[in-house]
């Protein structure tokens, strides 16, 4: 009762709750969750700051290197327009009418000495000037080249504005340069007329490269100017192809005078920064490597989840290792009880391992092995002594139904009725010759009907009404069964069933073999029992023996079990011929199935009436 008890709780513990692997797997997805939840918005936010700082800095760098170029643009356009009204300059489109030699020859020394010194003052932004007379048809300029008066191309650079290129054919490894003209006429820049001072300022595209140089070597950009139709103006460490993919990029945006965005070019992100010139009127532009600003962020990030996953798989194999050592073990060592506590002695636990449960398992099994002994000597004990009180009951019943079928005789004697006489003796005679042969535990099945035949014949001399059928399968009779399985059912039948109705009579036998199973069935047509009735007579041949009731069929139930094995049973239904129905059904010994085409595994139906 204490054991049943024991792993009533024990069950009830474990089937209630969730098993300790589980608990503890979830315990860490507890714990981890939360930290990698909480890292992944804390460097989500992190991230975010920075970009957005990069994208401030970037845009305030680009704009403060704009406004370098613009500042140095707008001094050359001041000294310009200053050094138009410049008294030598105005001189040297003069009439010059008074003028000897030297003095045209001095002016033209002091003009192109101011621009050269204009040149030299601006340091890294060299620029070129030149000086064109209409009125003299003449031009001065600071370059190495000499420059010749063409009326041509000053009216096709009149634009007043700074032009890349000046409408001249480029020499072979030469670059353009940006170019403005600017002429002292009042009114539109773009007109000339015959008497104007033109004077033009150029500088070469170094300039920029220059700047560009020197911004990329103060930051982690690489800086460019941008013109949709022209050919970009690069720093000198460039890339080609990273610049050429930006260029295509350009090419299909619309900018406006400040533009930023994340752009993906040859398969990394760059932040990408630009800014419109209003003199040049290009794009100072930039690209960053987000990759590269970001990449310290991005390897902790991605460090933090390999250390979070590398935890998880280690704390997962702690489970799993405290699992299979543990918990398994305790499962093995429940089930085991559990199967004690079914009846079932047999089990035996064994362990690979060399720890406190292999001992556990070696006490289960030896504790089960002496309790098996224990159990079996006493239903050895139990079934012989129930086998003793069935033959004294059957001694001592025997006697009254001899002393009837003795009376029979007399009876039929006095009446002159030999027939029945000599056929009561024979059946007699076979009869208590069968029972009183007690050497053998067991007996063919045909024996056991050759009984039955007997019986019933000397029931139906002794009640006309008693008629009965049995058919039963030529193979089955070979079959060894318990002495005596029958006559108590048959005798039960006779009793019980014809005997408590005057309209009833007929007893069926059938037998049939099949899947590896035998099964008899022994019907009447009395008046039988209700559902409930059966159920519990079912119920009571599944429980242990009790002294208050009878024991026949109980015995019978425990006898057969005994021989042929648990799945083999005594079972009561509902007969077809009204009454009621008693099935035998037994596993037909391995060294005994003669039917090799159904499988012993099926268990027949215990319900099948046929």
């Amino acid at each position: 009762m204490k054991l049943g008890s024991g792993m009533g709780y024990m069950k009830n513990r474990m089937g209630s709750k969730t098993s300790l692997f589980a608990k503890i797997n979830l315990l860490i997805l507890v714990l981890f969750i939360p930290i990698v939840i909480l890292f992944t918005y804390s460097n989500g936010v992190t991230s975010n700051v920075i970009g957005k700082e990069l994208q401030d800095s970037n845009i305030k760098q680009l704009s403060f290197l704009s406004s370098q170029i613009e500042s140095r643009i707008k001094q050359t356009m001041d000294f310009v327009v200053t050094f138009s009204r410049d008294p030598n300059v105005r001189k040297f489109n003069g009439l010059n009418i008074w003028d000897d030699r030297y003095d045209r020859m001095q002016t033209r020394y002091v003009i192109q000495e101011k621009m050269m010194l204009q040149s030299g003052v601006m340091g890294i932004w060299p620029v070129q000037f030149t000086v064109y007379s209409q009125q003299n048809k003449e031009a001065i300029t600071n370059a190495s080249d000499k420059v010749e008066y063409d009326p041509e191309y000053l009216k096709r650079n009149m634009t007043g504005k700074w032009s890349y290129g000046d409408g001249q054919t480029t020499v072979a490894g030469q670059s353009k340069a940006f170019h403005w003209f600017y002429s002292d006429s009042f009114g539109q820049q773009d007109a000339l007329r015959g008497s104007n001072l033109v004077v033009q300022a150029s500088f070469n595209h170094d300039n920029l490269q220059n700047m560009l140089d020197t911004y990329k070597a103060g930051g982690q950009g690489d800086p460019l100017f941008y013109h949709k139709g022209e050919a970009p103006i690069l720093n000198r460490s460039a890339s080609p192809a990273l610049t050429e993919e930006l260029v295509r990029y350009l090419d299909g945006k619309m900018l406006g005078d400040t533009a930023q965005e994340v752009v993906k070019l040859d398969d990394k992100s760059y932040l990408m920064s630009a800014v419109k010139s209003p003199n040049l009127e290009w794009y100072l532009v930039d690209i960053v490597p987000l990759d590269q600003i970001l990449g310290p962020i991005s390897f902790s990030r991605n460090f933090f989840y390999l250390a979070m996953i590398l935890l998880f798989v280690v704390g997962i194999s702690a489970s799993v290792l405290m699992y299979r050592n543990v918990q398994r073990p305790i499962r093995k060592l429940v089930r085991g009880l559990q199967s004690v506590q079914r009846g079932d002695f047999s089990v035996r636990l064994d362990s690979n391992t060399n720890n406190e449960f292999a001992f556990l398992f070696y006490r289960f099994n030896d504790m089960s092995i002496q309790i098996q002994s224990l159990i079996e000597n006493v239903l050895s004990e139990k079934l012989l002594a129930r086998e003793a009180t069935l033959k004294q009951l059957q001694a001592q019943i025997n006697p009254h139904f001899l002393y009837n079928c003795i009376g029979y005789m007399i009876n039929m004697a006095q009446m002159k009725d030999e027939e029945a006489v000599v056929s009561m003796g024979y059946n007699l005679s076979a009869y208590y010759r069968y029972i009183t042969r007690m050497e053998r535990p067991t007996a063919a099945l045909s024996e056991e009907i050759q009984l039955i035949h007997n019986y019933l014949d000397i029931q139906k001399l002794r009640n006309g009404r008693i008629h009965y059928h049995i058919d039963i399968p030529e193979d089955m009779m070979k079959q060894q069964v318990p002495r005596l399985m029958l006559q108590p059912i048959v005798e039960n039948a006779v009793i019980h069933g014809v005997g408590k109705s005057y309209s009833s009579g007929e007893i069926r036998i059938t037998g049939t073999i099949s899947g590896g199973f035998c099964k008899l069935f022994v019907d009447d047509d009395g008046p039988g029992m209700d559902e409930e009735q059966l159920e519990a007579l079912n119920r009571k041949m599944r429980e242990p023996m009790q002294e208050d009731r009878g024991y026949g069929f109980w015995n019978t139930n425990q006898r057969i079990i005994h021989q042929f094995g648990e799945r083999s049973s005594l079972l009561f239904v509902k007969s077809e011929l009204g009454g009621f129905r008693t099935e035998i059904v037994w596993e037909i010994p391995a060294n005994e199935n003669r039917n090799p085409s159904h499988p012993q595994g099926d268990r027949p139906n215990a319900n099948d009436h046929r």
